[in-house]
């Protein structure tokens, strides 16, 4: 029995939301009261729920971290067995899948993505937007507007983009994940505590709030993709938030739409779980490929040499932890009625130089090719310019149909043991360390200038692929690792490669590179290992107030 030692907490206080940040133009028409009022509720409702949540996710890393490897849940069996149950899939808009184009909502990007020609538009919140007070709110601005047909920019250089196309992708918004706090907004609960709002519920809420009634007269939905999940607990909690903020409103049960990305490893093991709980909202599931490698890397970090990986660049998707888990979740969509969406390829084109735009092609349509050959239902793109391209390798096998459903995959079978199946048998080389702390660095450094998709070196660099090179690092000297030729990486070895990226770095006033550089010794060479990047570095370089 415990003891409660300490004063038992009363309710003295309305629970209420407070603006900590400081006000720009416009931002009054997204900061409204009855769009506050409605964020106050839903963390007055939610909150400490999701902080229950997140505590989970220490206890299921220690277990890990102390050799219990994850498996399949014994107490869920009953719902992995129970073949009768579907999802409710695809709203209207999102019936056909096969091309998606992913970015951040600043105006100049939105607009592109609206006239990119693709079929649904993810609208990031997360990964490829710097959560800067400007961007969070910006972005809800782009979006307000692009749902109204009212958006346009002109840039410094005068040039001024407006929305031509004749049909637009349908809108699919990522916000932030549970454990991301939005400092500019604050929260006291009832007990008179006060806490950094939830950067979820603040990206959520804002874009549900202002824009899901006008999303229906449109003929399509709020629909929105759900990253860094962990379990099915936590996909009950987002399924919930989904229910209360329809009946908030006034809309019907079910309206709201979520795609979810697999993209941890705790959350693959889960997948059905998640589709059950998510099952009145789901449409689909992604396979958030690079999030998904940043994991196994942080969930492994100290079991040994045996989970060391390779040079980033040799983790693809036919190494076997990761053929099993796409395999695993096309199979499992297509049970449940979902749509299995693919992830992105990294490469890019450069429209100044054909040898790696054609490159980029030639890569780009491998990676669909094997999608669409495995039974997915579309894929992402982060270039306008390869959406002809990916859109080509799902015609292939689609044709005019708008989807695979009917592909079920009866020939797949996926243990636990072959999710964390991560014998590549490559080496590290040299090239490939400094690789991992020059795009670190170097992202690292645009982000704290408020730039989430950075173009580094021909490839799309976001914060999961900076996790990735970030996290190889810091276990690369942990598990006393060398290069192919010899030489022990550690903290003073990244220290050398550090001081090289710095000299070779296009260095012009007000750059951060000396900021980046801390972040990376923070969270690459520490003796902890921070469980997002992100974290330490919005805490110290992006949170302003009045």
């Amino acid at each position: 029995m415990r003891i409660r030692t300490g004063p038992i907490p009363t309710q003295t206080h309305e629970p209420s939301i407070e603006i900590a940040g400081p006000m720009g133009a416009r931002y009054d028409e997204i900061l409204t009261p009855a769009a506050l009022a409605f964020l106050t509720e839903l963390h007055h409702r939610f909150g400490a729920r999701r902080q229950d949540r997140l505590s989970d996710r220490l206890r299921r890393r220690f277990e890990i971290g102390n050799g219990h490897d994850p498996q399949f849940r014994d107490d869920t069996r009953h719902i992995r067995e129970d073949a009768s149950w579907k999802v409710a899939g695809a709203g209207p808009g999102l019936e056909d899948r096969r091309v998606e184009i992913t970015g951040p909502t600043d105006p100049k990007m939105t607009i592109n993505a609206l006239n990119s020609g693709a079929k649904v538009w993810l609208a990031d919140q997360e990964d490829a937007t710097s959560p800067t007070w400007g961007n969070v709110i910006g972005g809800q601005l782009s979006l307000r507007d692009a749902i109204r047909g009212e958006l346009s920019f002109t840039s410094s250089e005068g040039k001024r983009y407006e929305v031509t196309a004749t049909e637009t992708p349908t809108i699919v918004m990522r916000p932030r994940g549970w454990h991301l706090p939005e400092q500019h907004i604050r929260f006291t609960d009832r007990y008179g505590r006060s806490m950094p709002a939830s950067g979820s519920l603040v990206d959520f809420g804002l874009y549900f709030f202002h824009n899901a009634q006008r999303l229906i007269e449109n003929g399509r939905g709020p629909y929105f993709y759900i990253a860094k999940l962990e379990s099915s607990e936590e996909a009950r909690l987002w399924n919930d938030v989904f229910t209360f903020s329809e009946r908030y409103i006034g809309i019907p049960h079910g309206t709201v739409r979520a795609t979810i990305l697999i993209e941890t490893l705790p959350a693959a093991l889960e997948m059905e779980e998640i589709l059950f709980e998510l099952r009145d909202h789901a449409a689909g599931l992604n396979a958030g490929r690079w999030d998904y490698i940043f994991s196994i890397i942080k969930t492994y970090r100290g079991r040994g040499a045996r989970f060391v990986l390779p040079d980033r660049s040799e983790v693809t998707m036919t190494v076997p932890f990761m053929r099993a888990y796409t395999e695993l979740l096309v199979q499992t969509c297509h049970k449940r009625g979902a749509f299995a969406i693919g992830g992105m390829s990294a490469f890019i084109p450069n429209r100044r130089d054909p040898e790696v735009t054609a490159r980029a092609f030639e890569k780009v349509a491998a990676d669909k090719k094997r999608e669409a050959g495995d039974g997915f239902d579309g894929t992402w793109v982060a270039h306008p310019d390869l959406i002809p391209v990916a859109r080509a390798e799902f015609d292939a096998v689609l044709g005019e149909r708008p989807n695979q459903l009917d592909r079920q995959r009866p020939e797949v079978e996926v243990s636990a043991s072959d999710l964390i199946d991560v014998h590549i048998g490559r080496p590290i080389t040299a090239a490939g360390v400094h690789g991992n702390v020059s795009v670190a660095v170097r992202y690292i450094e645009a982000w704290l200038r408020g730039l989430g998709a950075v173009a580094i070196d021909n490839l799309m660099e976001d914060a999961a692929t900076a996790e990735i090179s970030r996290g190889q690092v810091w276990q690369w000297i942990h598990q006393d690792q060398s290069t192919e030729d010899g030489t022990p990486i550690t903290r003073d070895y990244i220290e050398g490669l550090i001081a090289q990226v710095l000299a070779e770095a296009d260095r012009r006033d007000g750059d951060r590179f000396d900021d980046a550089a801390e972040i990376f010794r923070e969270v690459a060479l520490g003796p902890d290992f921070p469980a997002f990047l992100t974290l330490p570095a919005y805490a110290r370089h992006l949170v302003e107030t009045d």
